[in-house]
């Protein structure tokens, strides 16, 4: 897999967490957020994203679009809503909850199919692994935090897909990986 080349301007950043954060507000409020215009072209451009909100560092939301099949402004906008007010993990966030919440977005290169689980780098590569109507998604970050080596990182994505560990290996699970832009 060729890395993946895309970075954003402090600028850019700055807009995708102010719009998080300007979604969530207006959901609290009990109205829908207007949307500002990006204020680049590159934002506009599409891609998968995830929206991972975190307190005192434990996970309080993340929910993600794999597919760029719209702007990534729009994608942002939606994936915050999702995650703090759709994670069936968690219950809706809260005002006293928002104030201490941090945010990290993670931008996706497309998906494609990993050619050689050997060759999964963590810290590198996000996984998903599908198998019949299976499927578990890892963002690059995941194995990182949690200490993990790549067999630990490939049995964690099949747990999460809700298979067995070693699912990877099965002929009849399909392994995608990719790559991210984490901020």
């Amino acid at each position: 897999m060729d890395a993946f080349h895309f970075a954003l301007t402090p600028d850019e950043k700055h807009y995708l967490k102010e719009l998080v954060r300007l979604v969530i507000v207006a959901r609290l409020a009990g109205r829908e957020a207007s949307l500002p215009p990006p204020p680049t072209d590159v934002l506009r451009r599409p891609f998968g994203a995830f929206v991972t909100l975190t307190i005192n560092g434990r996970l309080r939301g993340c929910i993600g679009h794999i597919v760029g099949d719209r702007p990534l402004h729009e994608t942002i906008a939606g994936m915050a809503e999702a995650a703090a007010f759709g994670d069936p993990r968690f219950p809706p966030l809260s005002r006293r909850e928002f104030e201490n919440v941090a945010i990290e977005i993670s931008i996706l290169s497309p998906l494609s199919p990993c050619p050689d689980p050997a060759l999964v780098t963590v810290g590198r590569h996000g996984l998903l692994v599908r198998q019949g109507s299976r499927s578990g998604l890892l963002l690059p970050q995941v194995p990182v935090e949690w200490g993990w080596d790549r067999e630990t990182f490939l049995d964690q994505t099949c747990h999460k897909a809700g298979l067995a560990p070693g699912c990877w290996k099965d002929p009849k699970t399909t392994l995608f990986w990719f790559e991210a832009e984490v901020f």
